[in-house]
């Protein structure tokens, strides 16, 4: 088995790429001033949003939302899983895709990711021989095309299956596939999964991360799923997101999100290959990052009881947030007694298509239950209910589905659409970037705010090498604003590859929380010239440090014991009033 491809290896390959000739080679791109254009490879639009930017080594699609670097280009254009994406570029460059580790018992390095792909092969073929699972499997209705789309295995009756594999555990404990009896991490580990049905659950490059195991036996715990490792995060991670995005070449019509792994295995089975499920918890902010990264219209499928539809408000309140642009969420609620897996086994896939396309829009479902809990008749019911709504409302960024329901609110209360606004409003700033360098400077001054570190980050991103001419990196650190250590870990990168892209950045943050906000932030336009980012820039730094400083100052002085500040603090806190000072006078310079 190879093993994992270096990440310096990926940023050298990103650095002799360019993504112009990549996209260029498949679509036909036009100039556009300092970038290319093109219709979008993913939609069915008429008019090009699709950009491609050589200073940053991005592509930006605004039809469908999709951005990345020339892998993840290759990745969903030409449906490659990410080994595939890179050794075709590196074909392209003339380089050797190198691989870290290999082999069967041989785990070094990101060990944990060969010990979760040895594990899957195991599992797979041990499913050829355990008639039991293969029964269970085609009493569930589940075919062996089916079975093999997903991986599907079996982990066998036995306290040393794997163990006995892995004369050196530590990447298969890491991995969450072995545990200690003891807390102690005393004696032999013994396997996590024993006789239960395997899902091998993929990041959005098709590597295995973990497994949810169906029990076969008596056990209490129907479902098992791998603990929380430095791969596996349940909140994070969506089972068959990988497959349904390689289903097709074209765009996905929809997601649609059940609960259970053999819900969307069915649902595959009958020609629904773009089910995908949860892992055992509530939707999350990221399984809707996720979610959105691949289509724009997201459809909940829940139970139609009353644990159902709570269930489908919990993910309300997640997705509000996330409601902007094209986006689109809609709730599925399906007869009592019936999962989606027996339904369309039942009722067959036509009539199941049809029941979503009935599916509720989140505008419907969000008034319907708001207004249960208010008597509509009545003027205190009709203010009850905008009172209801508010917390809701105000999560929403300002756009068509606010406006919707500002208008559906102003009828139910029969009050003016603009005072409905009106009461809808909150105090809180606004999550907007200041568009001109002088709104950045009067919203820097404003205080802590993460919108600081929010526009740094964004200058940054438009030119990376802004970084090198930071100094004092470490005392940004100090600052007391959300944030801060992202965008000094992004200057950290840059500083160290002096020559390296945005897209290079996104591909060293990839299927993280950090690259998802990176590319949020390089989707919007600044609208400056170089000059201006850059004073901007160096401006929004100066006002960072400066609120470290105070904070560091700030510490010192609560930190001093009874007999006051020692030598050492004292002489600290001059050195901090002379550079307070300095950057002080350098902000006014500025202005």
């Amino acid at each position: 088995m190879p093993g994992l491809i270096p990440d310096s290896f990926i940023q050298e390959l990103l650095a002799r790429t360019d993504i112009v000739e990549v996209i260029g080679a498949r679509l036909e791109l036009k100039r556009a001033g300092r970038e290319y254009k093109a219709r979008s490879p993913f939609t069915n639009e008429k008019t090009p949003s699709f950009f491609v930017s050589p200073a940053k080594q991005m592509y930006f699609d605004f039809s469908s939302g999709k951005s990345g670097s020339a892998i993840g280009f290759l990745m969903e254009y030409d449906r490659l899983p990410f080994p595939e994406a890179v050794e075709e570029l590196a074909q392209r460059a003339g380089l050797e895709v190198p691989h870290e580790g290999g082999g069967e018992s041989h785990l070094v390095l990101d060990g944990p990711r060969d010990a979760l792909a040895a594990a899957t092969r195991l599992y797979r073929a041990e499913l050829k021989q355990a008639p039991r699972a293969v029964e269970y499997l085609k009493q569930r209705g589940v075919s062996g095309e089916t079975a093999k789309l997903y991986g599907i295995g079996y982990a066998p009756e036995s306290w040393d299956f794997l163990s006995r594999r892995f004369p050196e555990p530590q990447h298969a404990l890491t991995a969450g596939l072995l545990k200690y009896k003891d807390e102690g991490g005393s004696g032999r580990p013994y396997d996590v999964f024993r006789n239960r049905l395997m899902f091998p659950i993929h990041d959005t490059r098709g590597r295995v991360i973990g497994f949810g195991g169906r029990t076969l036996g008596d056990d209490s715990a129907k479902y098992l799923n791998s603990p929380e490792t430095p791969l596996f995060h349940k909140g994070r991670n969506l089972f068959g997101l990988y497959e349904a995005r390689q289903s097709s070449r074209s765009a996905l019509p929809y997601l649609l999100v059940v609960e259970g792994y053999m819900d969307a295995v069915m649902l595959a089975q009958y020609g629904f290959r773009y089910a995908v499920a949860t892992l055992g918890t509530a939707t999350t902010r990221e399984h809707l990052g996720l979610l959105f990264k691949s289509v724009s219209r997201v459809v909940f499928c829940f139970d139609g009881d009353r644990a159902g539809r709570s269930a489908a408000w919990r993910a309300l309140e997640q997705a509000l947030p996330e409601m902007h642009e094209s986006r689109e969420c809609r709730f599925m609620f399906l007869p009592d007694g019936y999962d989606p897996d027996t339904l369309v086994q039942e009722i067959g896939a036509p009539a199941f298509a049809t029941l979503i396309e009935q599916a509720v829009p989140l505008s419907e479902f969000l008034l319907a239950e708001l207004s249960k809990q208010a008597d509509l008749a009545t003027l205190d019911g009709r203010a009850r209910l905008i009172s209801l709504a508010r917390p809701h409302l105000i999560r929403l960024r300002p756009g068509p589905l606010r406006s919707v329901l500002i208008d559906a609110l102003s009828l139910r209360s029969r009050l003016p659409a603009e005072e409905v606004d009106r009461l809808l409003q909150t105090p809180a700033e606004t999550v907007s970037a200041p568009r001109s360098p002088e709104a950045g400077r009067a919203a820097g001054r404003s205080g802590g705010s993460s919108r600081l570190v929010r526009r740094a980050m964004q200058l940054l991103l438009e030119q990376p090498a802004l970084a090198v001419q930071v100094e004092h990196l470490g005392q940004l650190f100090e600052a007391p604003v959300p944030g801060v250590a992202i965008l000094v870990e992004a200057l950290e990168f840059f500083v160290e590859r002096p020559d390296a892209s945005l897209g290079q950045l996104v591909e060293h943050w990839h299927d993280t929380p950090k690259g998802a906000a990176v590319l949020r932030l390089a989707h919007e336009p600044l609208g400056l010239d170089d000059a201006s980012i850059a004073r901007e820039f160096v401006d929004a730094v100066a006002q960072l440090r400066r609120q470290a400083l105070k904070a560091r100052s700030k510490r010192l002085l609560t930190e001093a014991d009874q007999d006051g500040l020692s030598v050492a603090q004292q002489r600290e806190l001059e050195a901090i009033s002379q550079q307070l000072a300095a950057v002080d006078a350098g902000l006014r310079r500025n202005d």
